[in-house]
């Protein structure tokens, strides 16, 4: 849970879902597959390679890069975790209600269910209505919001049931590698990323600032389908690492 994995993971994650937005929309225009992929996967890299090097340079500064040695190599510390599996199994499944319209299955009792409980336990769901509305917006992207903060709602109570275990990780990987801002400071830094993410989306303050057409372009889709689920890992994180804090954990 230290900054420069976690800033390297959302900055990851982030390039490589709008990257494949950007393309679906490309496909779905008519732009054939193997003209459009070029493009879009060279900007995906060099945007991706962009943010890595920044990050790896805080990485570095902290101490915690280093030469990837035959002894400190090795494939289980490559492979995810049990929440990062979810996570992205979680992605995956908002990202292909996102990129595939299906009328039929857009306006059945069913996607009225869940569009309507979460409207009732997400406040931002009506900001977001309120503002599809206004921007004559729709195509099935109160349903991906839906959708999304019902899948990151369910992420965020798995990994809360094993917070302590997670935090007792924390405390014994920060003896290995200590934290450059410490961990008081990172905690509270993230504590605030969570709050302003949370008045952002889930109060729903984003949508009202966001001009119809950034709304309705990529970034307004990635921060429809991938906002909630990331603001349930920035929470996790948060709550971690001050649950790390604590001698008891």
């Amino acid at each position: 849970m230290g900054a420069a994995r976690l800033l390297a993971k959302g900055w990851i994650i982030f390039c490589v879902y709008v990257g494949g937005l950007a393309l679906g929309r490309a496909v779905e225009s008519g732009v054939p597959f193997g003209a459009a992929a070029g493009p879009i996967l060279v900007c995906v890299l060099l945007f991706g390679a962009m943010g890595v090097l920044f990050i790896a340079g805080y990485g570095l500064s902290a101490g915690h890069v280093r030469p990837l040695l035959p002894g400190r190599f090795s494939l289980a510390s490559l492979l995810p975790g049990f929440n990062e599996l979810v996570f992205i199994a979680f992605t995956l499944i908002a990202f292909c209600a996102q990129i595939v319209h299906v009328p039929e299955v857009q306006n059945s009792a069913v996607v009225d269910a869940v569009e309507g409980a979460i409207r009732f336990a997400v406040v931002g769901q009506t900001e977001l209505e309120n503002a599809l509305i206004a921007c004559s917006l729709d195509g099935g992207r109160l349903f991906v919001a839906a959708l999304s903060w019902l899948l990151a709602l369910i992420f965020l109570g798995s990994a809360l049931s094993r917070i302590r275990l997670a935090a007792g990780i924390v405390r014994l990987e920060r003896k290995q590698r200590p934290e450059a801002l410490g961990p008081q400071p990172l905690a509270l830094a993230l504590g605030i990323a969570a709050v302003v993410g949370i008045q952002l989306l889930y109060i729903g303050s984003a949508y009202s600032l966001l001009p119809c057409g950034i709304l309705g372009g990529l970034w307004g889709d990635a921060m429809i389908g991938l906002g909630p689920l990331m603001l349930s890992y920035l929470l996790v994180a948060a709550l971690t690492n001050l649950l790390a804090l604590g001698p008891s954990a």
